[in-house]
């Protein structure tokens, strides 16, 4: 992640972040053997967002760079959430970040045996025991942080009764939500996950995996740790939310260990990012709203999203390195993550021509009917991209905005009695242009080209001030380009006291074009290729594209415009 791969601190140049630092000292002292072994485990009850992406580059990319092994560990224990679906898109972006777990995939129910079992041996310790009353009257007793707890009127009850009770929970004997198994720890403890915690809830839903075997499943909480120790995770990684909660995994991990093995939780500090939010409770209600068009929706922060409308997994995890891994909680401007992804595909992506508001130019001195191929280079960035033929006619297509009757000062773009140079053709002069008679829009625009100014041939050594984009109008393809801005008007939707998140959804954060003109090299585009649109910015082939209609997504402008726009507010 940060540095080159090494296999040790000492030839790794780059500054470290402070779990780094943990795994490096671990490496140094010997403990557990010498090794790193990390996991993911994620809920699979939606799709996973960016700020999942962060643990995935952190889990697998610590155990990449020292040698070490990463698990993919599913966690799911509620049956009620989780489908098969969520699991096959995790695996998916997981490998498009680049990562591979090999053949370490495992599942929190490959274990509910074994923690069922662990929770029989709590009981036969007197650390657990079977509770009648309500979540709600169990939470109302836990006290708060100032205020000790009540201890249950069932904390009584006798290891028979509850080993009686448990079993009977499982077989399905009693209704959801009438009994649950709690831990017997501190009810008067300072931090409130310490006060008897409930382990074990009733759940009458099959599972995906398991079917009807269970009819009880454990809290996360209890489940996570557990599994932790079952796969022998050196390193588990967690967001700071989970701080309060590490006496709890200490806990069970105390009662259950059988040697000085034990795995270490490390919190470090969520990704948040501005103008959208990271709650996959918040996104699956947008997608169940109608709010956004799927999971993928490209205005969405899932991985699937952000994949659609054309990151690659490089500004991903270039990014994540940008921000980095600390203890301070903070939101992270989102116009930082486009500058990665701007910077990447500016290396790497071919320039193309794309007219998405087009208005028509004649050229009445050139030869109507005549073609000519001109040869345009693909990126000036990356030589070895070659360059490309693109055809040129009497009619073309420039943007209207590229024209104006009367101008400002300093418009150095197309005008009455003004000239420019089109990319990689010639230099035009406007003579007149044409009007809508009952609507006074500009229909055609009617120029002069010069011979001799062919680009790249400098015969005239005339020089312009402005250089335009163009699609000869004979070859251009008919395409759709969709046009994707921040999903939310607020840096921070999901921080408003008193307002509903959804009031601040940007109501421009998707513009259709249905009327563009792009080149011929364009009809060829397959699903999720690149391209820079010259003066436009950076697009990408959606997947609904087809050969007869194209359609594009804008992935990120060529420069921050939106920074601009809002300091102007």
């Amino acid at each position: 992640m940060n540095g080159e791969k090494t296999k040790g601190a000492e030839e790794s140049k780059a500054p470290v972040s402070f779990i780094e630092q943990i795994i490096i000292d671990d490496l140094k002292e010997g403990k557990n053997n010498g090794r790193i072994h990390t996991r993911f485990p994620p809920e699979p009850n939606g799709y996973l967002h960016i700020g999942h992406a962060k643990a995935i580059c952190l889990d697998f990319g610590m155990a990449e760079k020292y040698g070490g092994k990463c698990n993919l560990r599913f966690d799911d224990t509620n049956p009620v959430k989780e489908e098969v679906e969520y699991i096959d898109s995790i695996k998916e972006d997981i490998r498009w970040l680049g990562f591979d777990w090999e053949n370490r995939e495992y599942y929190a129910s490959d274990y509910f045996g074994k923690l069922f079992d662990f929770a029989i041996d709590l009981i036969k310790k007197g650390l657990a025991y079977v509770d009648d009353q309500s979540s709600e009257l169990i939470a109302e007793q836990k006290g708060t942080p100032v205020q000790p707890g009540t201890e249950s009127p069932f904390a009584g009850r006798s290891v028979q009764e509850n080993l009686d009770l448990f079993h009977r929970m499982n077989k399905g004997e009693f209704e959801e939500g009438s009994r649950v198994l709690r831990a017997r720890i501190d009810m008067s403890s300072p931090n409130m996950h310490m006060r008897d915690p409930i382990i074990y809830r009733i759940i009458k839903s099959p599972h995906h995996r398991t079917g009807n075997k269970w009819n009880v499943y454990p809290m996360y909480d209890f489940a996570h740790g557990q599994c932790d120790y079952f796969e022998e995770i050196t390193h588990s990684l967690c967001t700071l939310e989970f701080e309060i909660h590490r006496p709890l995994y200490d806990w069970f991990i105390d009662q259950l260990m059988t040697s000085d093995y034990r795995p270490r939780q490390i919190e470090f500090n969520r990704l948040n990012l501005t103008y959208t939010v990271m709650s996959k409770r918040r996104l699956l209600e947008l997608v169940r709203d109608g709010k956004v068009n799927g999971w993928d929706d490209p205005r969405m922060p899932t991985l699937c999203g952000l994949r659609r409308r054309g990151y690659t997994p490089e500004s991903v995890r270039k990014f994540i390195d940008l921000i980095g891994y600390t203890k301070v909680e903070a939101i992270n401007d989102v116009s930082l993550l486009e500058h990665a992804v701007r910077n990447d595909l500016n290396l790497k992506t071919p320039r193309v021509f794309g007219v998405l508001n087009p208005l028509r130019v004649i050229i009445t001195n050139y030869p109507s009917g005549k073609v000519e191929e001109m040869e345009i280079i693909n990126n000036p960035e990356d030589e070895s991209m070659g360059s490309r033929m693109v055809p040129f006619s009497n009619e073309i297509y420039i943007e209207r905005d590229d024209f104006m009757e009367n101008p400002p000062r300093k418009f150095f773009r197309l005008a009455p009695g003004s000239e420019v140079r089109l990319k990689g053709a010639y230099i035009i002069r406007c003579e007149s242009f044409k009007k809508n008679p009952e609507s006074g829009i500009i229909e055609e625009v009617y120029c002069s080209y010069d011979p001799a100014t062919k680009s790249g041939e400098h015969l005239s050594g005339k020089k312009v001030k402005g250089t335009l984009h163009w699609v000869s109008a004979q070859h251009a393809i008919d395409a759709e380009v969709r046009i994707y801005d921040r999903l939310f008007n607020h840096e921070d939707p999901s921080g408003q006291k008193d307002r509903d998140f959804r009031e601040f959804l940007n109501p421009d954060s998707l513009k259709v074009l249905k009327n563009c003109k792009l080149e011929p090299s364009l009809g060829s585009a397959q699903p999720y290729d690149k391209f820079q649109f010259q003066r436009l910015g950076y697009f990408c082939a959606d997947p609904d594209s087809t050969p007869s209609r194209p359609v594009f997504n804008r992935t990120v402008s060529l420069r921050d415009t939106w920074a601009k726009m809002v300091s102007r507010k």
